[in-house]
């Protein structure tokens, strides 16, 4: 049992005879180092190398240890027979205490601890400065092994904040994603329909189940990199003493140790507040252990926060979020970077700046400065590669701060243009700020024809996708529920025939093309539908005058996905055994088969059914002789494979499925392209 007195200036723990007055005190004894100022109280338990104990004011945050719970660890999914939580194998510790450059004291703890089977070494860092309820993270991956140059993949990697108390009654994703946490009435009658989803509806009373959803999953609270800032838990207040409101965020205050750049999407909080560093959850690849990686991921801020009771949870989590700015704290990172393997400091980086002409009609475009020569989504081939990114304002100019120095790969994007703006070889160098200017031009094979939905990287705008679920008071975006509630079948009985010009994309084209309907993991409709080919087989419709397309040279049709799922999953692993590894997509323009895309196994996602509609992103451009196009009514059909499906080894569906971004048709009398030029 701890036992406190709090004043202004002072914290007294009696249980380790230790006074500190206005700094922060890092004390340790035979079974645990603890790092603490006058409001935060943080212990780490050398048994288990976990965060046990964490109190804010005196509130216990994690509540009591029971197995896995109630504590705060670092875990892998990174050994050959899969999860791996180090700390009890043979953990070293080292504290430390300093005053940093500001003049602001500190203490961390380093726990390190090493697979001995395979030889491993993960490392988890914690930061805690005076004046600050939070502590800074860096968790390290490290892998020296001559013998077995080459382990696996790393699966996982991440940090969780896992507690063990009923003080906690709301999960936040963003400022537009949040609900009640399930009642304990609600998780005792709950029912499993999909891999990690339940069925709540027995509870109708449940906050939960009245407020947002009659399922829950902990994909319901993904979130895209992109623009996201802090994730957590909120306290309400209703089982604490003074009703006063707590919460717990994760803050991603520096983005540029992750994988996947902004399209990158993984699970936030779901009674567990994670820091998934490393995850394939959407499909996104992993890098490979190989011999000689050695990578520290961070810094990241783990923040606590405190208000009086009434305190609405928006501006808990607002209060986290001004702390999302790879700025703040820059000289206190300087200053511990003696401590913390692989970190770079000031010195090593600089302001990159952008100033680009952007195509017409160009809206909330981005810039990525990422792994060089590779597209930004799978930058985790080189581990040493870092990623930025900055939003591009109306005049076209961006700016990103602490960029390190190397080369990059250049990549602007935007809403409502086709294609991206790509340019290898961007030299950042250290202390000098490094201005790039570059001419955009959307790329074009043609006279346009017709183009549907909005290319933005989403399946979103489509039925089901943003569009918001008007029967919950949350009214949550259709997409982050259960998938099967929005049934196919009843949505489109006669399958999907879409009339350019009339049809809308919000009400006439689902989210989510599928190849089968129903069986494997959807409870509510437990039968697999084929159809007569009305499932997997979609048909566009539409005009064309001769003059259009008669004599012309070549027509060009751009498919751009938001994700697709092969019978590889999210796993980007060949298998010989499924015969739609790589996914044969065939385009057919009235009544002639063009030749098949064939998508690769390794560009596979789990994405709708994991309650996305930003995935892994991929584009083809299927060309064909206008002379297949006629004069008057005009017919597309896209198809996947007729009830393609895959073994599933976890309760996920078979199915195989694409979800669109955007679709265009140009015809062209020649074979002109859009083109870039930079200075």
């Amino acid at each position: 049992m701890l036992s406190r007195f709090f004043s202004s200036s002072c914290l007294i723990l009696l249980s380790l005879s230790r006074i500190a007055c206005a700094k922060v005190v890092a004390t340790e004894n035979g079974t645990a180092l603890v790092i603490q100022n006058d409001r935060l109280f943080t212990r780490v338990d050398k048994a288990s190398g976990a965060m046990d104990a964490i109190y804010l004011d005196g509130q216990n945050l994690l509540g009591t240890r029971s197995g896995s719970t109630g504590v705060f660890n670092l875990d892998c999914y990174c050994i050959p027979s899969g999860f791996w939580t180090p700390g009890s194998t043979q953990p070293t510790y080292e504290l430390y205490a300093g005053t940093d450059s500001t003049g602001t004291s500190y203490a961390g703890i380093r726990m390190s601890d090493t697979y001995t089977p395979t030889g491993q070494v993960l490392e988890q860092y914690w930061f805690l400065r005076d004046g600050e309820t939070g502590f800074h993270t860096f968790s390290r991956f490290t892998y020296y092994n001559e013998t077995t140059p080459f382990l696996r993949n790393l699966q996982e990697f991440r940090t969780l904040f896992r507690p063990n108390s009923n003080i906690w009654t709301h999960l936040a994703t963003n400022g537009r994603q949040y609900a009640p946490l399930p009642g304990a009435e609600a998780v005792k009658n709950e029912v499993v329909v999909q891999d990690a989803t339940w069925y709540l509806g027995n509870t109708p009373d449940d906050l939960y189940v009245q407020e947002e959803a009659d399922y829950f999953t902990k994909y319901t609270f993904q979130d895209t990199w992109r623009s996201h800032d802090a994730h957590g838990m909120y306290a309400d207040g209703s089982q604490i003493a003074d009703n006063s409101t707590f919460g717990a965020w994760m803050v991603m205050n520096t983005r540029e140790t992750y994988f996947g750049g902004p399209l990158h999407s993984d699970l936030t909080v779901d009674g567990i507040v994670y820091n998934y560093i490393v995850s394939n959850h959407h499909g996104d690849g992993t890098p490979n252990i190989t011999n000689g990686f050695d990578r520290t991921f961070g810094p990241h801020f783990y923040y606590f926060n405190h208000f009086p009771a009434g305190t609405d949870l928006q501006v808990l989590r607002e209060d986290a979020a001004k702390f999302a700015d790879p700025v703040w704290n820059a000289d206190f990172y300087d200053s511990i970077a003696k401590h913390v393997p692989n970190f770079v400091t000031s010195k090593q980086r600089t302001t990159w700046n952008l100033q680009v002409d952007l195509p017409k009609n160009a809206k909330n475009a981005i810039a990525v400065l990422a792994q060089n020569r590779v597209d930004f989504q799978d930058n985790v081939l080189d581990t040493k590669a870092y990623q930025y990114w900055a939003e591009v304002d109306e005049k076209g100019h961006a700016s990103i701060p602490r960029v390190k120095a190397g080369t990059y790969r250049l990549t602007i994007y935007a809403d409502d243009i086709f294609g991206q703006y790509i340019q290898d070889d961007i030299t950042v160098r250290a202390g000098k700020v490094d201005t790039i200017r570059v001419k955009w031009v959307e790329e074009s094979q043609g006279v346009e024809i017709f183009r549907i939905g909005t290319p933005d990287k989403s399946s979103g705008e489509y039925r089901h996708g943003y569009e918001p679920d008007l029967t919950h008071p949350r009214q949550p975006e259709q997409y982050r529920i259960y998938w099967p509630v929005h049934d196919f079948v009843n949505d489109f009985p006669e399958g999907v025939t879409f009339k350019v010009g009339e049809s809308d994309v919000a009400k006439d084209l689902n989210y989510v093309h599928w190849s089968v309907f129903g069986g494997y993991a959807n409870s509510l409709r437990t039968e697999a539908y084929y159809g007569d080919g009305n499932v997997n087989n979609w048909t566009i419709v539409f005009d064309l005058e001769k003059s259009q397309f008669y004599q012309k040279r070549q027509a060009t049709f751009t498919v751009q996905l938001a994700g697709a799922k092969t019978a590889a999953g999210n796993t980007d692993v060949y298998n010989a055994s499924e015969p739609y590894a790589n996914l044969p997509y065939t385009v057919n323009v009235n009544g002639e088969d063009l030749a098949p895309w064939v998508i690769p196994y390794y560009h596979s996602s789990s994405c709708a059914v994991r309650s996305a509609v930003i995935c892994y992103n991929i584009a083809n451009k299927f060309t064909f002789d206008p002379a297949l196009l006629k004069e008057g009514e005009n017919r597309i059909v896209l198809s996947l494979p007729y009830n393609a499906t895959d073994y599933e080894s976890a309760v996920l569906p078979g199915t195989v499925y694409v979800q669109y971004d955007a679709l265009r048709l140009e015809v062209s009398s020649g074979t002109k392209h859009g083109y870039k030029r930079a200075t």
